[in-house]
This record gives C-alpha cells, sequence and structure tokens, in this order.
C-alpha cells in the first residue's frame, strides 16, 4: 500500500507546535533546564529550523507567553453563556478558571517559570502587565456591559480589570499550593466579594 503522504504544516501551525513542545518541556523540566533541542525534539523538527520560527529562545518564550494567555483566555470564554447578566457571567468565569489547574495545568505552569525567569540583560522582566492588555480590554467590555445592563454600579474599568485579573492570578497560584482546597467554593467566595464592590444593587 503507498504511504499517506505527511501533511505539511504552515508557518502558524508549525509555530503552535513549537510553542506546545516548550510548554510540555518547561512544564517537565523547569524554565532552566529546558532544552532547546529537546523542544526541536517535542516538536518533531530539527533545532536548526526552530529559528525559522523564532529569533531566539527570548523570542520563543515571550510568544509562548502571548499564545498561551490568548489560548487559555479564549477557553474560558467558550466556556460561558454572555447572554447572561454580567454577575452570573464574572461568577461562572471564576468556576471555568479555577478548573484550568487540571485542564491546563502544563500551560499556568509553563507560564509561571517564563513569567518569573525570562529576563532582559539588566535583570528586568520581559513579561510585564502589558501581555495582559488584550485580557484588559476584553474585561472592561464585560464590566462596562454590565455598568449599561444595570446590574453593575459605576466604577473606573479598567482599575477593576487589573483588580480582577490579580485576584484570578492569585487564587490559581493558591489552589495549585494548597492541595484538598474545594477550588469552586473559593471561586464562589471570591466572587461574593468582587460582586459585593461592584454590583449595582448589594
Amino acid at each position: 500500500m503507498p504511504s499517506t503522504p505527511r501533511r505539511r504544516l504552515d508557518e502558524d501551525q508549525r509555530r503552535g507546535q513549537i510553542m506546545a513542545a516548550a510548554i510540555a518541556e518547561i512544564a517537565d523540566r523547569g524554565y532552566a533546564d529546558a532544552s532547546l533541542t529537546r523542544i526541536a525534539e517535542r516538536a518533531g523538527i530539527s533545532k536548526g529550523l526552530l529559528w525559522h520560527y523564532f529569533a531566539g529562545r527570548d523570542d520563543l518564550m515571550r510568544s509562548t507567553v502571548v499564545a498561551t494567555v490568548a489560548t487559555i483566555r479564549d477557553r474560558v470564554a467558550a466556556e460561558l453563556d454572555l447572554t447572561r447578566p454580567v454577575p452570573e457571567v464574572i461568577r461562572a468565569a471564576l468556576h471555568h478558571v479555577a478548573d484550568l489547574r487540571t485542564t491546563h495545568r502544563a500551560e499556568l505552569v509553563a507560564l509561571d517559570h517564563i513569567v518569573h525567569n525570562l529576563r532582559h540583560p539588566d535583570g528586568t522582566r520581559q513579561v510585564t502587565l502589558d501581555f495582559y492588555e488584550e485580557t484588559y480590554r476584553g474585561q472592561e467590555a464585560l464590566f462596562r456591559r454590565g455598568q449599561e445592563e444595570g446590574s453593575l454600579r459605576d466604577f473606573d474599568t479598567r482599575v477593576m480589570a487589573v483588580t480582577y485579573q490579580g485576584a484570578v492570578d492569585v487564587m490559581l497560584a493558591f489552589l495549585d499550593n494548597t492541595p484538598g482546597v474545594d477550588a469552586h467554593a473559593y471561586a464562589d467566595k471570591l466572587a461574593d466579594i468582587l460582586l459585593l464592590g461592584i454590583s449595582a444593587t448589594r
């Protein structure tokens, strides 16, 4: 029987494959011990070909952060019924985020490693809050819709987006480092606290 020809991946698909390999490598071995050679092997390409898609290790790591944040954001959004009142959407989103510990554990571990270890030559972090910009804008749009529908009171949506995302990040870190905690109970309590401050009716 003739063999089936292998389908060539386009550039975006190949980049995605390499970034997925980087996530797996970092999740398994940590940032410092992550090997570009093993990343290339995991992706099924030569190490030399890796440089066709990324300018260097730092470019690969930055791109992986951007793509992974977008993937997680889109996954959570896809699980939500955005036709519901905004307070219900916020509560549901926190529940879905809490589930990421199991559905996207490797991605979360790799993100944490990259964020804390990817540095400029002067020692400052390369991954800054700018990487959250699209996430912030989406959250602001949701908060503004809540204000327009009358379920949320008037407040600065950018301040709330930064506060909300910070609470999400801390929740994930706490749940990851505190085995036995009921993740959904934590998400509910966090939703209660946040909504108490921003709901139009208390």
